[in-house]
């Protein structure tokens, strides 16, 4: 599997940016600017708490879009249709869960898809060996 495309607006910051090979019809959404409020419609109280919970993780990591937030809602939103069905004793569909698998894996949330997102807006963490086989300053 080819490594994805890096945005355009990472290559106009690190100065690596060539018109020449910018795709057509190529989008990059603008990060959110600020967490956002769940929305009024989410169905219960275990929705809405997921909801503020991933936001802001992924607010944090540079992944939420402001295109992206519908989509965090309706994950959210079965995240509590799920619990409420668990509470009550009985079992989600295959389908529900499904569904709840597939918008997880969109937001890289899952261990198995955490490579498939890529945040900017977290920063590196220093290289420890950076120093190697340089003297210390004075």
């Amino acid at each position: 599997m080819p490594r994805p495309r890096k945005p355009t607006n990472l290559k106009v910051l690190s100065g690596t940016r060539r018109p020449d090979r910018d795709q057509p019809g190529q989008i990059d959404l603008p990060a959110a600017e600020e967490v956002p409020e769940a929305p009024d419609w989410l169905p219960n109280i275990h929705a809405r708490r997921e909801f503020d919970k991933l936001a802001g993780f992924l607010h944090g990591a540079g992944i939420l879009t402001e295109a992206s937030v519908m989509a965090l809602a309706h994950l959210a939103a079965i995240h509590g249709k799920i619990v409420q069905l668990y509470a009550a004793g009985e079992a989600p569909s295959g389908h529900l869960l499904g569904q709840y698998r597939a918008l997880c894996g969109d937001f890289g949330i899952t261990p198995a898809t955490t490579h498939k997102v890529h945040t900017t807006g977290s920063k590196k963490p220093d290289n420890p060996f950076s120093r190697n086989g340089r003297k210390r300053p004075l």
